[in-house]
């Protein structure tokens, strides 16, 4: 397909206008393309609307009526319902649409989905993302990819009007395995983060000025770069919700257990972000696990 080609004939659907959702969608509007929309909440699509998107009373609709469907959801059991339900993607979809799922979820149900689309005549891939709401709003994010090559090509175009750093990872589900890669090393570094900046303040240095020096080092990352600030200034609103990265973190040791591997240090930010639970912060940032590691 040509840029053209794509603009001009292909209709995407997009269903999941969330904290991440919308901005993608948005994108995909910016681009030039027709985009139907749908979340279970329609305020959040609004801004969509307002901008050019075709709003849809149901993802039944938005699939009958797109060449590409792009779905960004909270959890696998809303994945498996928006496919496979009566009137879900699977059974609803354009003849030769391609499905893709954003969502972090199971590598397992991914290969689900790609084999059903496969007998139905569709194309899936599952493509979840990092880099949160700033990723999303900056079209920066981290796309992994897995399906067949062939689907991935063809879809390339509209990723990169969502994504920096896409990277087809190889055969259905294997972008989901390589989301969990990245929740993994996510989740120990939170702690890592976390504890830091703790140290620092009981040992009374201005947190600000430590993080100038341990981010240009051996230290840094993604996350004490961006959410480290938001840390040191007491702001835990969600870029990425703690009840969704429990969510991924179940997910992942699920399926490190299926491959027979022992997680240690996934267990251990299991049982903290546990108790962000219980302290009734689960709509709160992942960075909220600093209130865990140092109370004031």
């Amino acid at each position: 397909m040509t840029e053209q080609t794509n603009k001009q004939e292909t209709v995407i659907g997009f269903i999941g206008t969330g904290i991440m959702g919308a901005s993608m969608a948005g994108h995909l509007l910016g681009g030039g393309y027709q985009v139907n929309v749908y979340n279970r909440t329609k305020s959040r699509a609004d801004a969509l609307v307002a901008n050019g998107a075709v709003w849809h009373e149901t993802p039944q609709s938005v699939s009958e009526h797109s060449d590409v469907v792009i779905t960004m959801l909270g959890y696998p059991v809303d994945v498996e319902e928006i496919y496979f339900g009566a009137s879900g993607l699977l059974q609803n979809a354009k003849a030769k649409a391609i499905l893709i799922d954003m969502t972090t979820s199971s590598p397992s149900l991914a290969k689900r989905i790609a084999e059903e689309a496969l007998n139905n005549g569709l194309a899936a891939l599952d493509a979840p993302v990092s880099g949160g709401d700033v990723g999303a709003k900056e079209a920066r994010l981290s796309i992994m990819v897995g399906g067949a090559d062939k689907d991935y090509q063809a879809i390339l175009p509209l990723l990169e009007l969502m994504g920096k750093n896409i990277v087809f990872q190889g055969a259905a589900g294997a972008g989901q395995f390589t989301k969990m890669c990245n929740q993994i090393a996510i989740a120990s570094n939170m702690i890592g983060v976390s504890e830091a900046l703790a140290y620092a303040k009981r040992a009374g240095l201005d947190q600000e000025t430590v993080l100038k020096s341990i981010e240009a080092g051996a230290a840094g990352s993604w996350s004490l770069s961006n959410l480290g600030p938001r840390i040191i200034k007491g702001d835990f609103a969600p870029g990425f919700y703690v009840k969704h990265f429990i969510k991924d973190i179940k997910i992942a040791i699920e399926s490190a257990e299926e491959l027979g591997l022992s997680l240690p240090g996934l267990t251990l930010a299991r049982s903290l972000y546990e108790q962000l639970i219980v302290l009734g912060e689960e709509n709160s940032g992942t960075q909220a696990l600093y209130k865990v590691i140092f109370a004031e």
